[in-house]
């Protein structure tokens, strides 16, 4: 018997009797981090970090939720779990698996960047390393974020200074708390769509400090939006929300920026190359750290970066999983309701 198996519910640890973030209802979850593609709703029981449970709550409802600190070690029929720093957004991990001297991790999705408020990636030690590859291709190479918010803020700025109104999308969860931490508040007001608002405020009761923001009622009026940024999640800007504009410049953070035509498919006047997953480099710098000799590519370019592995050395297969990269973080955000914040 395999200490990890695939099967058609998602990561079986066959010996512990759980499933590691489970793409249809299971009994045991364990989740690598909130969002939807990894953290679904109909199980009965969830294990997380403490940072991930409460937005789990948020995201799911009165579910029955458990946490650990990193690098707490749970045993489960023998089996030892310890969720370690991902990377990718709060709250998320990579799961390190050890029964018998054999040791898996498996790691959602994660990127080696350490952007401030996501916890560093920390490379771990394992004979069998579960990869995402959602950039798996050579093209895809970040700048440092650094960079990437000195050019967000010249252009907040020099649309302040024409009056119109900053309009920056990101994901609901990871994305939008990032800018936050990275933009400078002392260039003007900053709004955020209901669903933003919403879940900053669950990641603040976590302790993660963000720069003060107002929430975008209906009633603000649209003299105060002129030169304010607004921080909205990816799908907004096809609705009828947008209307509460006057003049407008709309700019989308995402690692397909790095694309030709992905700006201009999104609708947006700017593009900012920011992901929340790891590059090409940083795929290869993640996998080499933990010393595994057998790679997993679970999602993104599987076939290509298998291949990729192989030609290095490892032995490398494809999982066919039902997580979807940053892809599936943009579809969940049109779904999430505004609401009052």
């Amino acid at each position: 018997m395999s200490l990890v198996e695939f099967r058609k519910e998602g990561i079986y640890i066959p010996a512990a009797d759980v499933f590691i973030d489970p793409w249809r209802r299971v009994k045991n979850a364990l989740i690598t981090h909130g969002h939807s593609d990894h953290s679904r709703w109909g199980h009965q029981n969830y294990l997380c970090t403490h940072q991930s449970k409460p937005i789990i709550r948020h995201r799911l409802g009165d579910v029955k939720v458990e946490s650990v600190d990193y690098g707490e070690v749970v045993k489960i029929k023998g089996v030892k779990f310890s969720f370690l720093p991902a990377g990718h957004i709060i709250g998320s991990a990579q799961i390190r698996i050890e029964y018998k001297g054999e040791i898996w991790v498996v790691s959602g999705d994660y990127k080696v960047e350490d952007d401030g408020i996501s916890g560093k990636f920390e490379p771990v030690k394992c004979h069998t390393f579960v990869t995402e590859s959602t950039f798996g291709l050579p093209i895809y190479s970040w700048l440092p974020q650094s960079t990437i918010f000195d050019q967000i803020n010249q252009w907040w700025s020099n649309n302040r200074q024409n009056k119109t109104t900053t309009l920056l999308t990101g994901y609901t969860l990871g994305k939008a708390q990032r800018l936050l931490s990275g933009i400078d508040p002392t260039i003007g007001p900053i709004y955020t769509h209901g669903a933003i608002e919403n879940m900053n405020t669950v990641v603040k009761a976590t302790g993660v400090s963000l720069p003060h923001t107002e929430y975008l009622r209906s009633d603000v009026p649209k003299s105060d939006l002129e030169g304010a940024l607004v921080l909205a999640p990816t799908g907004s800007t096809g609705s009828n929300w947008m209307r509460r504009f006057r003049e407008v410049s709309v700019g989308s953070a995402s690692g397909w920026m790095q694309l030709r035509g992905a700006r201009r498919r999104g609708g947006a006047d700017r593009g900012f190359v920011l992901s929340d997953h790891a590059d090409w480099e940083g795929l290869n710098q993640a996998i080499k750290a933990t010393g595994a000799e057998r790679i997993y590519v679970t999602h993104g370019y599987t076939d290509i970066f298998r291949k990729w592995l192989e030609t290095q050395g490892y032995e490398a297969h494809i999982v066919k999983t039902k997580f979807g990269g940053e892809q599936s973080e943009s579809d969940l955000d049109v779904n999430e309701k505004e609401g009052d914040a």
